[in-house]
């Protein structure tokens, strides 16, 4: 009699959500991480929540129920704080210039932040989808800060030589292509194959 052997433990992602413009791409990398059958850890801020209302027409209630576990961003004491926590890696999309600033300077200043400074202790994957335009040199600075923590810079970037029909094929080749740095399976990134 073969003994049994206990079921695979899911992949965990931290996904947060602040208040820079762009809340799709959060929404739909949760949605994107849920078909992939990775487990999702949702912090939104009370900002991200605002803005994801004002472009999407979606309150806190739906954005969590898009995650497997949902945090409130002041619950610091939540299992995301502590690098015993064991994620893959954590995304913040959007990442507004505050969230990166926090992230820039360790300051760890409600739950999304902790998680984001935690994810950079332990030597995971940070990839933080800055929404800003045009930078100004403490953006810049706080960037470069955050690269040379470890972190991974993506502003959400369209592929216009994939020649996308819609928006929605913009969004989702930036999600997949965040997925894929992220090393999670299943990413299906579009491959550029030359002229």
């Amino acid at each position: 009699m073969q003994p049994l052997t206990p079921p695979p433990t899911p992949t965990r992602l931290v996904v947060g959500i602040t208040g820079a413009t762009g809340a799709i791409y959060g929404v739909r990398l949760l949605q994107r991480a849920r078909e992939m059958g990775v487990q999702t850890h949702l912090v939104v801020t009370p900002s991200g929540v605002l803005n994801a209302h004002h472009e999407l027409g979606l309150d806190r209630k739906a954005l969590e129920a898009l995650a497997d576990q949902a945090y409130a961003p002041g619950d610091i004491g939540a299992s995301l704080a502590s690098g015993s926590f064991g994620a893959a890696a954590m995304v913040v999309a959007p990442c507004s210039m505050k969230s990166l600033a926090a992230i820039a300077h360790g300051l760890s200043d409600n739950l999304l932040t902790r998680a984001a400074d935690v994810t950079l202790k332990e030597r995971r994957r940070l990839l933080l989808m800055v929404r800003e335009t045009p930078f100004n040199l403490a953006h810049l600075r706080n960037m470069t800060a955050a690269t040379e923590m470890g972190a991974m810079i993506f502003p959400p970037l369209p592929a216009f030589y994939l020649k996308p029909a819609s928006i929605d094929e913009l969004v989702n080749e930036s999600v997949e292509r965040v997925l894929a740095l992220l090393a999670l399976p299943g990413a299906t990134p579009q491959e550029w194959r030359g002229l």
